[in-house]
């Protein structure tokens, strides 16, 4: 078994995401249909062949044909879209997505679909700091990592379509986590790292910073520049997780405050070196 046999894919949600998914995805031979809100982004991708067929309509046939679906939405959206709609499914279609939090909903898509029709969560370690379908570029997928999120109601079969799939949009490295296990590590490596971007950028307001910055604040600040509807659900929806992260990192900084506020040179550099050392895990290679 493998996606190849899954050709006829539609994605929902035409953003950053789902334009990217669909790009990739059709460049490969596969026929990518898509339904989403603003018929100016249908209207895009068909000029610019990133989609075969689009609708902003709830299409019976469109979804009924569909083998493989991908949900490029809010986890809020993709829950009412499938209360509504998952009865649309015919027997034996895969549904993925791309949602950062996965404790929250994977349990409740898979408990109101019909029989046949299976969900295998998964998350593309992938974006930019803009987003919509006139920002697709599938190449932010290359060497990026990509998370398979089964539980135990998942097929062998569904998984490895799955894990086709992030093979085959060029994703360099592809892990298996179950839900719980995914929600902690994106609460750290994600999460708390838009959080401390954020703070950042609201703890000084000077207009003539702009005028003295280096790299290093622009890089540590790139993801500030953040979705806010999206990331505060995201942030709700994975919330008791994102605060431990959180108070672990408080610690953290407090421990460095108070290294600097003692003068305790010792203290700063062997978290330096700590430092140094974790991060090399981290280049790219």
């Amino acid at each position: 078994m493998g996606l190849i046999i899954k050709k006829n894919v539609l994605i929902v949600g035409l953003g950053l995401l789902g334009g990217s998914y669909a790009m990739g995805l059709k460049r490969k031979g596969f026929c990518v249909n898509a339904i989403t809100l603003d018929r100016n982004d249908i209207d895009y991708a068909i000029e610019n062949d990133i989609i075969d067929y689009g609708t902003t309509e709830i299409d019976e046939k469109l979804i009924g044909d569909a083998e493989l679906v991908i949900f490029a939405v809010y986890p809020n959206v993709f829950i009412k879209w499938i209360k509504e709609n998952g009865h649309l499914f015919k027997k034996g279609t895969i549904i993925t997505d791309v949602t950062g939090v996965k404790g929250k909903i994977v349990d409740e898509i898979q408990n109101m679909l019909p029989d046949g029709v299976e969900f295998i969560a998964a998350h593309p370690m992938a974006g930019r700091e803009v987003g919509g379908v006139q920002n697709s570029d599938d190449s932010i997928f290359k060497g990026a990592n990509y998370i398979v999120v089964p539980t135990e109601k998942n097929s062998q079969g569904a998984i490895e379509i799955c894990s086709d799939l992030g093979n085959i949009l060029g994703f360099a490295d592809i892990s298996v986590l179950t839900p719980q296990k995914h929600d902690e590590m994106i609460a750290f490596l994600s999460q708390l790292t838009h959080c401390i971007a954020v703070s950042l950028m609201c703890s000084n307001d000077d207009p003539d910073l702009v005028r003295y910055t280096g790299d290093s604040f622009r890089d540590l600040t790139r993801i500030a520049k953040i979705n806010d509807e999206m990331w505060s659900e995201l942030f709700l929806e994975n919330r008791s997780v994102l605060l431990k992260e959180m108070e672990t990192y408080r610690e953290s900084f407090n421990k460095l405050y108070d290294y600097i506020n003692n003068g305790d040179v010792d203290g700063m550099r062997e978290m330096m070196r700590l430092s140094t050392s974790r991060r090399k895990n981290f280049d790219r290679k």
